[in-house]
């Protein structure tokens, strides 16, 4: 009852402070899935840079987001724009990572055959390997948004709104009912992406791959 009150009082703002992480964690997760791919994409082609792409991908994700909140706080102030910087480059990697393995995968005597029917480009690019590719990058942007989650309640510390605001001022002036106002919402809004990035990654599997699992999960269990 304690959070429900907090909730609900309007001088504590939840309502501005939801859609303000919503904003955060949207635009973030968007703007690193979308460099991801293209990352992932441009790679793929060439063994060199697919190698220091995942090893550079490994650092970046080696670095604490508040260590590089912090030292970005003088070049780009305080505020939406440095915690998406930090955000968008956390998300980056496990995109781009699934996106190169993805399209690595993908055994070439398909491509080969497809291009023997004379199939173009385009239609080998939307017919193969997209919906080869797509389970893999669907699980690599429920990463990376459930990552992004989690973690931008660190924005609180430079100043961006958002749950992350009751967390700090709750653990500030030792008030649970704050911090769970703040941490509850966070791992409700986690668990929802996990449950919905599940499904969608389940509904782009195309149905061949779908039974083949099923059918090598049923030759193991026996």
């Amino acid at each position: 009852m304690d959070i429900l009150q907090f909730i609900l009082a309007p001088e504590n703002r939840f309502w501005h402070q939801t859609i303000a992480y919503l904003q955060l964690c949207g635009f973030s997760i968007l703007i690193s899935v979308a460099l991801g791919v293209v990352l992932g994409i441009a790679v793929s082609r060439n063994a060199f840079l697919g190698f220091i792409a995942i090893n550079l991908s490994g650092l970046m994700r080696a670095i604490p987001v508040i260590a590089f909140l912090i030292a970005v706080l003088p070049y780009l102030g305080l505020g939406f724009l440095p915690a998406a910087i930090a955000l968008i480059i956390l998300g980056i990697p496990p995109v781009l990572l699934n996106t190169y393995t993805g399209l690595r995968g993908i055994d070439p005597a398909i491509i080969d055959a497809a291009k023997g029917m004379g199939m173009t480009t385009l239609q080998i690019i939307s017919r193969i390997q997209a919906p080869l590719v797509m389970p893999v990058l669907a699980a690599g942007v429920r990463t990376a948004a459930i990552q992004i989650v989690a973690t931008a309640t660190l924005a609180a510390f430079i100043g961006a709104d958002g749950y992350g605001i009751y967390i700090v001022d709750g653990l500030y002036k030792l008030n649970n009912t704050e911090i769970l106002a703040g941490a509850i919402p966070v791992a409700i809004l986690a668990l929802l992406i996990e449950v919905l990035m599940g499904w969608l990654q389940t509904a782009l599997t195309p149905a061949g791959l779908r039974t083949s699992r099923t059918v090598e999960s049923v030759i193991q269990e026996q």
